[in-house]
C-alpha cells in the first residue's frame, strides 16, 4: 500500500541509489578478497579458481562492478539473488539452525539475497547507468 504525502517520497530514487552502491561495493569486496586478496583475508589464501569459493569470488567481482555501475541492475541482482540464496543454504544453513542465521553465520547471505532480491524489482535508483540507456532510447 502506498502512502500518499510522505515527505521522504522525492528521496526515493537516492536512496534506492544508495542502498544500490553500497551493497554493491560490500559484496565486491567479497570477490576481491576471495580473487586478488585484497583486502587480504587469511582463509581466502590458495583458493583455486576453478572451485565453489572462486566461482563465487568471479560472480562477486562482476556482478558487484556491474551493480556499483547500475548497469544491468535487474538481471543483475536477480541472479546474485539466487547465488546468495543457494550461500545460505548450502554453507550455513546446512550446519544446523535453519531459520537462525545469526547462530549458522549467514546472516550477510541472508542480508545480501534480499537486498539483490528488492533491487531486482526496484531497479537501480538514482547514479545509475541504467538510466542513461533508458534516456537514449526514449530519444532515439
Amino acid at each position: 500500500m502506498m502512502l500518499h504525502n510522505n515527505p521522504l517520497q522525492k528521496f526515493q530514487p537516492f536512496v534506492l541509489g544508495l542502498l544500490r552502491i553500497t551493497s554493491a561495493y560490500m559484496f565486491l569486496l567479497h570477490g576481491t578478497a576471495k580473487l586478488f586478496a585484497l583486502p587480504h583475508i587469511e582463509r581466502f589464501d590458495n583458493m583455486p579458481l576453478f572451485s565453489m569459493l572462486g566461482a563465487a569470488g568471479v560472480l562477486e567481482v562482476a556482478g558487484g562492478g556491474l551493480l556499483l555501475l547500475g548497469l544491468f541492475t535487474r538481471p543483475v541482482a536477480f541472479v546474485l539473488s539466487g547465488m546468495m540464496a543457494v550461500a545460505y543454504f548450502m554453507a550455513h544453513a546446512s550446519q544446523g539452525a535453519v531459520l537462525l542465521p545469526l547462530m549458522n553465520g549467514g546472516e550477510p547471505a541472508a542480508l545480501f539475497c534480499f537486498i539483490f532480491l528488492y533491487l531486482a524489482a526496484a531497479g537501480s535508483g538514482a547514479w545509475a547507468l541504467d538510466n542513461l540507456i533508458c534516456a537514449k532510447r526514449q530519444t532515439a
